[in-house]
């Protein structure tokens, strides 16, 4: 008899069922994808902040112009380091959380085994 939610067999239809069943979690993978594409962003901040130096450098045409830019460039890219710094620590969290999952998964099919081979019935 066979039952109703049963995994299948083959590596396509498992892939499915992972899918399907939230049995293996694919964000771990996506979160990367995620940090790249923010850190992107960032990189693009961080040229918009040499660019506003510049032009405050360019605006005033005496050495005041170049005394202004100096503070706005440091400003901005210590800015810049500690966006860097929170979003790589934002992406390590949710890997950290994905990968606690994963071995509480890995626990529980553990236990379930050997429940299993000593005959008593499941949790």
């Amino acid at each position: 008899m066979r039952r109703a939610f049963t995994k299948p067999h083959g590596q396509g239809a498992q892939i499915l069922w992972d899918l399907l069943t939230f049995e293996r979690l694919m964000t771990n993978s996506v979160v990367h994808l995620i940090y790249w594409a923010g850190l992107a962003l960032i990189v693009l901040a961080a040229f918009g902040t040499i660019g506003a130096a510049v032009g405050v450098a360019l605006r005033e045409a005496s050495w005041l112009g170049a005394l202004l830019a100096i503070p706005v460039l440091i400003g901005g890219l210590l800015v810049i380091c500690a966006l860097v710094l929170i979003w790589r620590s934002f992406c390590e969290f949710y890997v950290a959380v994905f990968k606690i999952s994963e071995d509480l998964s890995a626990l529980r099919r553990d236990v379930e085994a050997e429940r299993a081979r000593l005959g008593k019935p499941p949790l």
